[in-house]
């Protein structure tokens, strides 16, 4: 697992026989939906089919691809062998809806890539639908009972699928090529028999890395949360965050709410800081070319690795928790520890303060090691002051290197000596699900908002401390209105009454902001103020 610890970074690439419809399917007026039309849509296999004979990737360049992951500080890479469509990328003797039988093209697509990953030093995974399976029958189908789905055509015995399909391309993949990685997906109909007719071939390839995706009980080496950040991160596992670009994973041309550059370094940074990898997607148009958007983001998060990679790369998780001016990542030293401070918002008043209580060996800018910064120590932790304009708005990196191990200072948010306590939105631990829009914190000079917070499945979270306990009056601050939406508030589970809280006793505390899933429309909080009643 170490090169993958150290990577950080890789390229997902999800690519396949659904890059033709490109999200529209007009007979059922479906737009989006990505890898996913053929379920979407329900489309008959005799119409998904043909679709097969518009996939000829003639501008494919596999070189180009691994050229472009090197650029953007990506470490590896990861493409679909076989999606849920069961269209396979490669030549399998096992059906002949591949590449080579069902597609003009005719050719392997994985061999050339393999080659030219390992020829830019780079690790190189396939992503294999082992039991979801649209196309061939007895594959399963989600929400469908066993056996069962849309098509006669494709409907079936599932355990005949996996001894006929699944089992003989998975051999066929491990047989064939020099992969480093394996990500299965959609465990529908899985269970640890069905899982375990798999496990002789793994066998063999022990260094290989797997999810934990396969089913059963099987849990792989990394779990592998979806197109969101795990606000505290996974502990005691290895993790690592897939991520689109826009809203599809596959080619989808309706797909066009592009993820910022600044919004990615800072997804990436955040992953990182908190001990996971992130694996970012393209989904490439069915003549092989990666989209335009996507190459630009990617060179432009280059230009930002290039010159910080070093507090990428090999760093381990922050040791002092997650200040709200950004993240931390760090590595050890002879005598010390160097943190990378990877400031996302420049303090206003020049006074960065990071949580750590050590004497300092020295603190400069990444990239000017020259440019040096004076620290005090404080209770709250070391004081950095500041100066100038800010270098780069979406991550200066700062290298502060420290005397032994960290030490933590207080990351509570505590009470004002009136017993008053303000959580701003800068602070919260946001709680997002799997899947949909991502709820995010918007930074804005003067006071930021949490941005986007449109499911009311989307929780936030604060740490408090309390050394003034009694009962306290909640205040929401928002940028607009916030009639017609109602939160509920809590403290270690113990919900609020009449907008109020109570809290029996000193000590340490979970404030959470559950919003009432009846007439909830998004607010743009900026803080929750608890104001004391009674001492």
């Amino acid at each position: 697992m170490q090169w993958w610890r150290d990577a950080k970074f890789g390229m997902f690439i999800h690519w396949g026989v659904y890059a033709v419809p490109a999200g529209t399917w007009e007979p059922a007026q479906l737009t989006g939906g990505g890898e996913w039309i053929m379920y979407g849509g329900k489309i008959p296999v005799e119409d998904y089919r043909p679709l097969a004979q518009e996939f000829n990737p003639v501008h494919y360049d596999p070189d180009a691809w691994a050229r472009l992951a090197k650029a953007a500080g990506m470490k590896y890479m990861v493409i679909t062998a076989k999606h849920h469509d069961g269209f396979a990328l490669y030549d399998s003797k096992v059906t002949a809806w591949d590449i080579a039988d069902a597609s003009p093209y005719g050719q392997d697509l994985l061999a050339p890539l393999v080659e030219s990953a390992h020829a830019k030093d780079l690790k190189i995974g396939f992503y294999y639908s082992q039991a979801q399976d649209w196309m061939h029958p007895g594959g399963a189908k989600m929400r469908f009972e066993e056996g069962d789905g849309w098509d006669e055509r494709h409907r079936g015995d599932f355990d005949q699928y996996l001894r006929t399909i699944a089992v003989p391309q998975m051999e066929e993949l491990l047989g064939n090529y020099d992969i480093d990685i394996l990500w299965w997906d959609t465990p529908v109909w899985m269970n640890e028999a069905r899982a375990q007719l798999f496990q002789p071939l793994l066998k063999e390839h022990p260094d290989l890395i797997q999810n934990d995706r396969l089913g059963g009980e099987s849990h792989g080496d990394v779990e592998t949360p979806e197109n969101f950040i795990p606000a505290r991160g996974i502990p005691d596992r290895d993790w690592e965050t897939c991520m689109t670009m826009n809203g599809s994973w596959g080619y989808d041309t309706h797909a066009n709410d592009w993820k910022s550059t600044g919004y990615l370094i800072r997804a990436l940074v955040d992953v990182v800081s908190k001990g996971g990898n992130l694996l970012l997607n393209v989904g490439p148009k069915p003549d092989g070319t990666i989209p335009r958007e996507s190459i630009d983001t990617l060179h432009e998060m280059g230009t930002w690795m290039e010159a910080n990679d070093v507090a990428i790369h090999g760093t381990s998780a922050s040791p002092v928790g997650r200040p709200g001016w950004g993240r931390i990542t760090t590595k050890p030293l002879d005598q010390g520890t160097r943190l990378y401070l990877h400031v996302f918002y420049w303090p206003v008043n020049g006074q960065l303060t990071v949580p750590v209580l050590n004497r300092v060996i020295k603190c400069s800018r990444l990239t000017d090691p020259e440019r040096t910064f004076k620290t005090r120590r404080t209770k709250e932790g070391l004081v950095i002051s500041l100066d100038g304009e800010v270098p780069d708005p979406n991550n200066t990196v700062l290298v502060l290197d420290i005397h032994g191990s960290p030490q933590a200072a207080d990351l509570r948010l505590e009470q004002a000596e009136d017993g008053s306590l303000q959580a701003q939105a800068m602070d919260a631990f946001i709680i997002n699900g799997n899947f949909g829009k991502q709820t995010y914190y918007q930074h804005e000079h003067g006071g930021g908002f949490i941005e986007q917070w449109r499911s009311p499945r989307v929780r936030l979270e604060w740490d408090i401390h309390i050394d003034q306990p009694g009962v306290f009056e909640l205040k929401v601050d928002a940028a607009g209105p916030v009639e017609g939406s109602e939160i509920n508030f809590e403290v270690n589970g113990q919900a609020s009454k009449n907008g109020q809280l109570k809290i029996a006793a000193p000590g340490q505390y979970r404030l959470t902001a559950n919003p009432v899933k009846e007439g909830w429309h998004p607010i743009r909080l900026q803080a929750v103020r608890l104001l004391p009643v009674t001492k």
